[in-house]
């Protein structure tokens, strides 16, 4: 059980919403977190870790983990944060990362869940991912959206043993995953006709010796490896996007997915240390 804090309760829109004081199931933050992309919920699971900062520096940690060198978060949510960037190539790697982890596929792939907001006082959570109910194959994914990023995505899906992740950034509001679909169909339609371009680089085995956390849960990221063509390709503005717009701010799809796989791997470690024989 975690307590909401007034910090988790104040964010806007609090979409859940949760109420001071009050403790909810750790499992029914994640649903709500990603069927609606509940702000207050990933600042409340963020804090479950001891608190927000060592969250923060949990959900850094992990991006340098996954070499995802191009992100830094600062607030759990992907709400707009000076300084708060991605990329379209580190979103693949962090969404390959949840692939393997069943317990984040399971709350994603939920179509609708009933979350207790007070007592006998309940509401449906509806998952606003259409990718798992409108296209074929789609395991789940997660929409995002702030102005300087504007609509994101990142999607799932699976057709003969074949396994496609697509991240989509600056998309136009409400049409960011019939974009993804469209991005998918030609990647089930090219698989065994078309040479890749790159290769997602693999997880670290052990923690980045390069990265340092300062009090504050800061991060300075190691160099990332040299860059493939699709990396480089990614790093360019689009057309007529300007140097400013490329600074992207961190959409609910990129912060939901690390928060998820940094806080889940901590509280098994954690439960972990809590069950072995002394």
């Amino acid at each position: 059980m975690v307590v909401a804090s007034s910090l988790a309760t104040s964010q806007q829109p609090g979409d859940a919403p949760l109420i001071t004081g009050r403790a909810y199931r750790v499992a029914d933050l994640f649903r709500a977190l990603l069927l609606i992309s509940a702000n207050d919920a990933a600042v409340a699971l963020t804090e479950a870790t001891g608190s927000f900062g060592k969250g923060m520096a949990l959900i850094n940690a992990e991006a340098r983990h996954l070499q995802a060198y191009d992100v830094v978060a600062k607030l759990p949510n992907g709400l707009p944060a000076a300084g708060q960037v991605t990329s379209a190539y580190d979103e693949a790697l962090i969404a390959r990362q949840a692939l393997a982890m069943p317990a984040f596929m399971k709350y994603d792939s939920t179509l609708s869940a009933r979350f207790e907001i007070r007592r006998h006082d309940w509401e449906t959570l509806v998952n606003q991912d259409a990718l798992l109910t409108q296209y074929r194959g789609g395991l789940g994914g997660k929409p995002g959206w702030t102005v300087s990023s504007e609509a994101t995505y990142v999607g799932l899906a699976r057709r003969h043993g074949v396994t496609l992740i697509v991240s989509v950034l600056h998309c136009r509001p409400l049409h960011e995953i019939t974009s993804a679909e469209r991005l998918l169909n030609w990647g089930f339609a090219m698989n065994g006709k078309a040479a890749p371009v790159g290769e997602l680089v693999p997880p670290l085995s052990t923690p980045n010796p390069g990265t340092a956390l300062d009090a504050r849960g800061a991060t300075t990221p190691a160099p990332r490896p040299k860059p493939t063509p699709a990396e480089l390709a990614a790093s360019q503005p689009s057309a007529g996007a300007s140097t400013g717009s490329y600074a992207l701010m961190a959409g609910g799809a990129l912060a939901a997915a690390l928060g998820l796989i940094a806080l889940m791997r901590a509280r098994r470690r954690r439960v972990a240390r809590q069950r072995r024989p002394q």
